[in-house]
């Protein structure tokens, strides 16, 4: 047996539909047998708090060992995983196809898909991760829902803290009154014919947050895709359920697996690449799904199909070369690489695209903000949220560049937050964006600059022509 693994890790698709998954002796076994490889090791001692936990749990038994830790005090040690995924991909060496065989995050998720069937997971739980509903419903009354959902707000935020847990602190993702697919529809964008990458065809998966919460992201896609010469067709057919597999609704999510790969289908055969716009969701369609409904042929098509919105514009840029037009960004960037953009395993490509804006400098922050999904908006974790990722805060402190970029929009915001709440005088920006965004802001700017060099060129030539009249008279 070998001290760790030198191979490329390998994941197994999920049981969820075998009856021993469910087991809770088994899986108690399973827990005691991974926790106990875990605490010899601690190689994951400074990632998300799950491992502090377990840890110190065991350091404090009376024997300083697994054998005298009671079962019961392993929740709070699964309730601290967020499924990011760096454990089993940057720390671990006992991941298959090492023989220990561990995958410690879809052990968590098999605790909690336990607590999902015995109906431990709240009700209020439950309705927070209908994405869907909820921006639908919200939507139609954005202006009052981003007031209320405010954390400046007072009033409501007490209110809302004590009736669903969310931290009266945590800022929330605003509500947008006109939905990414319905902008698109309304106001379409065309391919540019003259450009390199003309030919290529994408559907954008417009994804819960980027239709209902922050429909700019996807614009800005689609002016840089389409700048580039790329056919982009906005499609949503459901959430990726992400939201429902952090709760251990594993059911659920495999539904909407084969639901939104059976309608992203015909697009595919019609030689359409497939586009997530944040990492999280575009880490379900390439990973997540083919582990848990691993039969599906829609399923297989569509991983194999889609790219991050990042990696499909570097793409571009190396195959083809971006179009003309990028302008300098003011104040330099800095961009902070998120844990599912890391999880795809395709490098800092959010850094790469923008390293593309000439003469921008571009700090790079590769650390978990410590957000993780809805964990990190939580009362019972945002303080914990914040100590995770105040490293990352200080760092971007430090860069003092006028933008904060992030591929995860939520750790965007979260990261902001931190570096609001360090004592110091630096100036801070006063919003986040995506790295996207920002490529679409440099073709802007530079469409600015020559509009007005073309505006002063013509001023110019008419003041030349005045003076040569004059001059004949």
């Amino acid at each position: 047996m070998r001290e760790g693994s030198l191979d490329a890790p390998i994941r197994h698709p999920v049981a969820w539909q075998e009856p021993d998954f469910f087991d809770e002796a088994q899986l108690d076994a399973e827990l005691r047998r991974v926790f106990d490889i875990c605490h010899g090791c601690r190689r994951c001692f400074n990632l998300c708090d799950s491992f502090p936990r377990l840890f110190d749990l065991i350091d404090e038994s009376s024997s300083g060992e697994l054998d005298t830790v009671d079962s019961k005090d392993f929740k709070p040690v699964v309730d601290a995983c967020t499924l990011c995924d760096m454990c089993f991909l940057t720390k671990c060496p006992y991941v298959p196809p090492h023989e220990f065989n561990l995958d410690f995050p879809h052990l968590m998720l098999r605790y909690r898909a336990v607590e999902f069937q015995k109906g431990q997971i709240s009700k209020k739980d439950q309705q927070l991760t209908e994405t869907d509903r909820n921006g639908k419903i919200v939507g139609v009354f954005a202006p009052s829902a981003n007031w209320a959902n405010s954390e400046k707000n007072k009033f409501t935020r007490p209110v809302m803290e004590a009736a669903t847990g969310i931290s009266k602190e945590a800022a929330l993702p605003r509500f947008a009154g006109t939905s990414l697919t319905l902008q698109a529809k309304q106001e379409p964008l065309f391919a540019e014919e003259s450009a390199p990458a003309y030919g290529r065809r994408a559907v954008l998966y417009a994804t819960c947050f980027g239709n209902y919460n922050n429909p700019e992201i996807g614009r800005a896609a689609q002016e840089v895709l389409t700048r580039n010469g790329v056919e982009v067709e906005v499609v949503y057919p459901a959430c990726c359920g992400m939201p429902q597999l952090e709760h251990g609704n594993i059911e659920k999510v495999a539904q909407r697996a084969k639901k939104v790969a059976a309608e992203l289908e015909p697009w595919i055969a019609a030689g359409y690449d497939v586009i997530g716009l944040i990492p999280s969701c575009s880490l379900m369609l390439k990973f997540e799904w083919p582990l848990l409904v691993p039969d599906d042929l829609s399923v297989k098509k569509l991983s194999k199909a889609t790219f991050d919105i990042s990696e499909y514009i570097v793409g571009i840029a190396k195959k083809e070369g971006l179009a003309e037009g990028l302008a300098p960004l003011e104040g330099g960037v800095t961009a902070h690489i998120a844990c599912h953009a890391r999880a795809q395993n395709m490098g800092q490509k959010a850094a790469e695209m923008l390293r593309l804006i000439p003469e921008t400098a571009v700090s790079v922050i590769d650390r978990c903000s410590g957000h993780g999904g809805s964990w990190g908006i939580m009362k019972a974790n945002f303080e914990v949220a914040l100590k995770v990722g105040k490293p990352v805060a200080r760092q971007a402190v430090k860069a003092a560049n006028q933008h904060i970029a992030s591929e995860c929009p939520l750790a965007a915001d979260h990261i902001l937050q931190s570096m609001q709440r360090l004592d110091s005088d630096a100036p801070l920006p006063n919003k986040t964006t995506h790295p996207v965004e920002l490529l679409a802001l440099a073709y802007r700017t530079g469409d600015e600059l020559r509009a007005a060099a073309e505006a002063e060129a013509a001023a110019e030539a008419a003041k030349l022509e005045a003076d040569q009249q004059a001059a004949e008279q």
